[in-house]
């Protein structure tokens, strides 16, 4: 595991696959100085393909650099391979927002790893459509707020929501029980992640444990995927599975469900964090 410092820095590149990338990158941060000390690529095809590069290095006086930096990588490098690519500092601490509604689960997991330092964000507020989970919120000393979102009342209720959560950098569903509106999800294109609690996409809908039991499932899984306009469609970051028995009622079911839920969820948001996933269309690279 790398150890973080205020000088490091993180690169992350798309781009149409062409020889020269690599030596590129790594000769324009050998002659800035840097160090690289993590490099991930990987290429669709063996010719003609599209590539993906994620970078941390380290860089003396990064801060008062990296302005400069970036429009001299601009120029020289990113031009000329005509780059989709994101150059930010470790340092710059992501502002995250949840929402949630009345199961606790999966936003325990995310304030519990938050506590210990295994998520590097700031969580700036949780906002719920009920008002369950104060209590369980606030011990961990975040900001709590209810928003009531109704048939009648969603354009409204989201617009305030949208106004609450400015200037966070991730908004992250823990099983919020709510179908967000294409007007709120375009303001923050890939910068919404949702836990969907099945290996999608079985199981879509209501009571999805008690549809696995009743199909005999002999696995169960849990999605995180960033939100798109189309339900449970967007590019999919993270999934997993456990096996399961005939003998598993649906309670059996839906607590192992919620332990995978919970750690998918969490794993998603923090290679969001540490800049690990670059979208792809409707796919994602991770570098994990």
């Amino acid at each position: 595991m790398n150890m973080f410092t205020e000088n490091t820095a993180r690169l992350l590149i798309s781009c149409e696959d062409r020889p020269g990338i690599v030596q590129a990158v790594s000769s324009f941060l050998y002659h800035q100085g840097a160090n690289i000390t993590a490099l991930d690529q990987y290429a669709t095809e063996a010719q003609g393909g599209q590539y993906f590069m994620r970078v941390e290095f380290e860089l003396d006086h990064l801060a008062t650099r990296l302005e400069t930096l970036s429009s001299t990588f601009a120029k020289n490098v990113a031009e000329k391979y005509d780059m989709q690519w994101t150059l930010s500092s470790v340092s710059d601490v992501k502002k995250v927002g949840i929402l949630v509604s009345k199961v606790d689960h999966a936003l325990l997991e995310l304030l519990w790893r938050h506590s210990r330092g295994s998520l590097p964000c700031e969580i700036t507020q949780v906002i719920s459509n009920h008002e369950d989970l104060r209590d369980k919120v606030e011990r961990f000393g975040i900001p709590f707020h209810v928003v009531p979102v109704n048939k009648d009342n969603k354009v409204e209720a989201y617009a305030k929501i949208d106004e609450m959560m400015q200037g966070n950098d991730l908004l992250v569903l823990a099983r919020y029980m709510q179908i967000l509106s294409e007007d709120f999800v375009a303001k923050w294109p890939q910068q919404i992640i949702n836990i969907h609690h099945s290996f999608l996409p079985a199981f879509v809908g209501a009571n999805p444990y008690k549809q696995a039991y009743e199909k005999g499932v002999k696995l169960i899984g849990a999605t995180a995927h960033y939100v798109t306009a189309d339900l449970d469609q967007g590019p999919i970051i993270e999934q997993d599975v456990e096996r399961v028995s005939h003998d598993y009622n649906v309670e059996q079911l839906r607590e192992l469900g919620e332990d995978v839920e919970r750690n998918v969820l969490a794993r998603a948001v923090r290679w969001h964090l540490e800049d690990r996933v670059i979208v792809n269309g409707n796919k994602t690279i991770v570098f994990d």
